[in-house]
């Protein structure tokens, strides 16, 4: 099965008709060798900047939004202002550079364990992802 077919089914599965522009995101956020961070209005610079036919905001935030929501993408909020999203969607820890709005993976053996004391009545743990934020000295 060729990766256009893997795209197209991602999207069908998601509920999404697999236009030329999604199967072009697609693209962007599956076709690679490395774990892919970013941000909505960044990826849209891309489609911009490296397919011919445009790319409306709207549809890039709304596809990104329902791949997530399916389980193809993970949503790392920053504050309330930023968010990024992950095409790693394991568990798993992070950098944030706030020089360079940049997040980087951290893998399990980068971190001890970490011990959480207290519980919420009624609910239990689902994962523990930590998010490091660093600046330069």
């Amino acid at each position: 099965m060729s990766n256009n077919d893997n795209f197209v089914n991602k999207l069908r599965s998601s509920g999404l008709r697999p236009t030329r522009q999604r199967i072009q995101l697609c693209k962007v956020l599956f076709d690679r060798d490395k774990t892919f961070h970013f941000t909505v209005e960044n990826l849209a610079k891309m489609l911009k900047k490296n397919f011919d036919k445009k790319v409306s905001l709207a549809t890039v935030y709304n596809t990104v939004h329902v791949l997530k929501n399916k389980g193809y993408l993970k949503e790392i909020s920053i504050n309330n202002k930023k968010t990024y999203f992950d095409t790693n969607i394991s568990h798993h820890h992070h950098f944030f550079d706030e020089n360079n709005n940049e997040l980087i993976d951290l893998n399990d053996e980068d971190i001890n364990s970490v011990q959480i004391k207290k519980t919420l009545p009624g609910r239990k743990i689902k994962s523990i992802e930590v998010l490091v934020k660093v600046e330069k000295k």
